[in-house]
């Protein structure tokens, strides 16, 4: 048995022996699916000004750069498929292992992977709603058809350009979400900490509630993070150890 074998085992005791398993996922979960991150090599951040594309201030002065700059990554999820790292999460949860998965993606992969205890701590654009008409809802499908016809999606009272529930920067996170999180992270024994650098607060502290509360952290990332000294174990590949944990389940 090689080591790598012999650390997943020991992963997948972790999980067989913990009382309330939570998994906190961030942009690097998600390469395996196609979507780019924001932070890494190839990330975002290297060709486009992401701080302004979700930027509150600038999408009320000019929607239309946030709809042209995110219709290639956001508006053509529905062609994206679930990764290994998502299709387990589903399968940990479905088994009754996992009991809430913290994202900051707002990709809804995690959904489309099996995942129904999900918490969006960076909202999602699976609603859009008007900044001025209270109670106007419209659904991601409506907005991406819009999108991909070159268009913006529009309120149907006042014809304003609706905004997609994605937290941007200068608003604050949802309110409901965070508590949810930290509260699942106070309760975990054991968190998972996928794909994500732990640079971005507050979820960047949801390991940290799960230390302070006596559990253990477990880190697979292909990026150094704060924490990785504090990590029971750690993966720097997140396809190759959930690949592992699929052998494992089966």
């Amino acid at each position: 048995m090689d080591a790598e074998t012999k650390e997943i085992k020991k992963l997948f005791a972790l999980i067989q022996e913990a009382k309330h398993l939570v998994a906190l996922t961030g942009a690097g979960v998600s390469t395996l699916s196609g979507i780019r991150d924001f932070r890494g090599k190839n990330g975002l951040y290297n060709e486009m000004d992401a701080d302004k594309i979700f930027n509150f201030e600038y999408f009320e002065k000019d929607p239309s750069f946030y709809y042209s700059q995110a219709g290639s990554f956001i508006y053509n999820l529905d062609e994206k498929e679930a990764s290994i790292v998502h299709i387990v999460l589903g399968e940990l949860e479905k088994r009754g292992f996992l009991k809430a998965l913290i994202t900051q993606n707002i990709d809804l992969l995690h959904q489309k992977g099996g995942s129904k205890n999900v918490i969006e701590i960076h909202g999602s654009p699976v609603i859009h709603y008007c900044l001025r008409c209270a109670g106007v809802r419209v659904s991601f499908e409506e907005a991406a058809s819009a999108v991909r016809d070159g268009k913006m999606p529009l309120c149907p009272k006042c014809g304003r350009v609706l905004k997609p529930a994605i937290t941007f920067f200068g608003e604050s996170l949802p309110e409901q979400a965070l508590r949810d999180a930290v509260t699942e992270s106070q309760k975990a024994d054991l968190m998972l900490v996928l794909g994500t650098s732990l640079t971005v607060h507050p979820a960047a502290s949801m390991p940290q509630y799960t230390l302070r509360s006596g559990g253990k952290i477990v880190i697979v990332n292909n990026m150094p993070t704060p924490l990785d000294s504090m990590a029971e174990l750690h993966f720097d590949d997140l396809g190759s150890a959930f690949e592992g944990l699929k052998r494992c389940l089966a």
